[in-house]
């Protein structure tokens, strides 16, 4: 028989027992309400949070515009200048150069250098030397830095643009633009948070495919949204013919709905993803068509980047990126396809040059005289560089390069009107101070005000990153 001791225990042990059961309840219920009503609040507004904690410390800026070439632009018709390449122009390459290094398409042949197919000028109050197929980027070279010792690790395009987009060669691998929209959120409910446009005009426009702006492993909602060229930007963003928008909100009611009744059975995150998207689609059917009628901008604007609206230039889509700006669009990537140059480079450089140079003069001078390039990255470049070795397709030309590359950065309190780092005398290895392309993320998600080694997910065991698990290094000397 027990003790009248032992029975007191156990009903403290039960008590204990229940208490703490109904607290466990009500904390796991009161999570879940929690997770619901920010589904709900997100379905309502459209826009999605970033991550608690974040930004990690306060912010540079609060979105990135990269303007990619796609192609790989020649460093040594752009930004670097090398005496020694004019010199030994036609003359056999040095093979302490290249005994062993990956070239695309020159293995076997006969090496030759190719001095600069263009001059170059001390351009701005800071003397940056700047080619004259630029002559627009001569104008603004106190604004920009520009990087002349990129590094990268993949040698054809598609690979190429896959490191530089997500970090890895890896397909599967979340976007930059992906990683930001997740860990700092969306700040319109009107537009997605990352929206891609491209423009073609030059040699061989590689193919971009759209895991290029996927999301990888990350949910969905973070996916970068494309912009098509010509016709409405969004397929099916104009409500069918005869359906009005209290009809239309009334069936994307009824879906959120039965998508919320699903989501409290299943607890499945992409179901909240679909919430937002319907919503997200409802409001873009009035948003977009404002975004893309440019009938209000003034006529020195449009001259000024040389944009017809509806054209899909690269003029036009570099309006179209300072309006999304404006709204509160995050990422904003615009790819223009045509530098390939493996053949007729001066012939495609002008091509290339005259439909991206002065629109991209136009965009950062915009930015700056509304006060917005204070707060807005801007990252110009392409996937890598171009050999300081002559390649004959058509007329002069240079194959791909990875070994040292030019980019710049602009705005955020990037110290404009300088360079850094630095490539040999051949414009062949970045010899002082290379930046990898981890490093570049870095310091992106670092003006971001991400910390790159705190913003990560577990996947399959490993904690997976966009600057990788090498290690990578912010560029402070850039920052002002």
């Amino acid at each position: 028989m027990k003790s009248w001791n032992d029975m007191e225990m156990m009903l403290k042990r039960r008590t204990f027992l229940t208490r703490s059961g109904l607290g466990f309840g009500a904390a796991a219920l009161y999570s879940l309400m929690q997770q619901q009503q920010s589904a709900q609040a997100n379905a309502n507004t459209g826009r999605i949070p970033g991550l608690p904690g974040l930004p990690h410390f306060p912010p540079r800026v609060k979105r990135v515009i990269f303007l990619c070439m796609a192609g790989g632009p020649s460093h040594l018709e752009t930004f670097d200048y090398k005496p020694k390449l004019n010199e030994l122009d036609g003359k056999p390459m040095p093979e302490s150069f290249t005994a062993g290094q990956p070239i695309a398409q020159l293995q076997g042949k006969e090496l030759k250098v190719q001095g600069h197919l263009t001059k170059f000028r001390a351009s701005g109050k800071s003397g940056t030397l700047i080619s004259d197929f630029m002559p627009w980027h001569q104008k603004m070279a106190d604004d920009i830095c520009v990087i002349k010792s990129m590094q990268t690790e993949q040698i054809n395009h598609d690979p190429a643009h896959t490191f530089m987009n997500t970090g890895s060669a890896i397909s599967g691998r979340p976007s930059m633009g992906a990683w930001i929209t997740y860990g700092l959120g969306v700040d319109t409910d009107e537009l997605p948070g990352f929206v891609v446009m491209t423009s073609v005009g030059g040699r061989n426009p590689q193919p971009i495919a759209s895991r290029q702006w996927g999301t990888g492993f990350l949910p969905s909602r973070y996916q970068g949204v494309e912009f098509n060229s010509n016709g409405d930007p969004v397929n099916y963003v104009r409500p069918p013919g005869g359906i009005t928008n209290a009809q239309q909100r009334e069936v994307i009611d009824a879906i959120r709905q039965l998508n919320e009744h699903r989501l409290r059975k299943v607890h499945n995150p992409e179901i909240e993803t679909r919430i937002a998207a319907y919503e997200m689609a409802f409001k873009m059917q009035s948003s977009v068509p404002e975004l893309v009628d440019l009938s209000n901008e003034p006529k020195h604007i449009l001259e000024m980047y040389g944009a017809k609206p509806g054209d899909g230039s690269f003029a036009s889509n570099c309006l179209l990126a300072r309006r999304l700006a404006e709204r509160g669009v995050r990422f904003i990537h615009l790819y223009h396809r045509g530098w390939d140059h493996h053949g007729g480079l001066v012939k495609y450089m002008n091509i290339c040059c005259g439909l991206t140079d002065k629109p991209t003069w136009a965009l950062l001078t915009d930015l700056k005289q509304r006060g917005m390039l204070d707060d807005t990255l801007i990252i110009w470049g392409g996937e890598f560089g171009r050999t300081p070795m002559s390649q004959s397709k058509g007329g002069a030309g240079r194959d791909h390069h990875i070994k040292g590359f030019s980019m710049w950065m602009a705005g955020g309190g990037i110290k404009g009107g300088t360079t850094y780092g630095n490539t040999d005398e051949l414009g062949y290895n970045a010899v002082e101070k290379p930046v990898h392309i981890r490093d570049l993320h870095a310091t992106m998600l670092h003006m971001l005000g991400i910390d790159e080694s705190r913003l990560s997910v577990r996947v399959q065991g490993l904690d997976m990153k966009l600057t990788g698990v090498e290690p990578s290094h912010v560029l402070e000397e850039i920052l002002g």
